[in-house]
C-alpha cells in the first residue's frame, strides 16, 4: 500500500466543507504531490474581479499548497488551467505570467480549458498542479 497523505495548509481557505483536500502527496519515488485547483481567492475568500490579480493569487495558493508538501513551483510537472471567457488577451496574461513564476527553467506541461463558470461567483481562473520531488 503507498503511503498517502492530505493536507490543507493554514493560508489557504478550509475546503472541507466542500469535500475535499488542498493537497495530496504519494510517497515513492518520485513523491508525487497533486494539488487541488487553486482559484484567486485568498484565504478568507475574497476574489479580486481582474483576472490578473486572481491568476497571481492561484499561483500563491499553489505556492502555499506546495511548501505544504515540503516542495516549490520548481517540482510542477504539469498544470491544467480553467479560464472563464477565455480569449487572447486572458492567454497574453496567462503567457506572462506563467514565465514569470517559472522564470529560469522551463514551463511545465499545461493544458488550458475555457469554460462558462467556475466553482464560486466571481471566480475568473482556477489552476490545478502535479508536482515530482525525491
Amino acid at each position: 500500500m503507498t503511503p498517502l497523505t492530505f493536507i490543507n495548509p493554514p493560508g489557504l481557505y478550509d475546503p472541507e466543507p466542500n469535500g475535499y483536500s488542498h493537497v495530496a502527496v504519494v510517497e515513492g519515488t518520485p513523491r508525487w504531490i497533486l494539488l487541488a485547483g487553486q482559484g484567486g481567492e485568498s484565504a478568507d475568500g475574497a476574489l479580486s474581479p481582474d483576472f490578473a490579480v486572481q491568476l497571481r493569487q492561484a499561483f500563491d495558493n499553489i505556492a502555499t499548497a506546495l511548501a505544504a508538501a515540503n516542495a516549490t513551483l520548481r517540482d510542477v510537472v504539469r498544470i491544467t488551467v480553467l479560464v472563464v471567457a477565455h480569449d487572447m488577451a486572458k492567454l497574453e496574461v496567462l503567457s506572462r505570467i506563467v514565465r514569470e513564476r517559472f522564470e529560469g527553467r522551463p514551463a511545465p506541461a499545461c493544458t488550458l480549458i475555457p469554460v462558462p463558470r467556475l466553482a464560486l461567483d466571481g471566480m475568473l481562473v482556477e489552476v490545478e498542479a502535479t508536482a515530482a520531488t525525491r
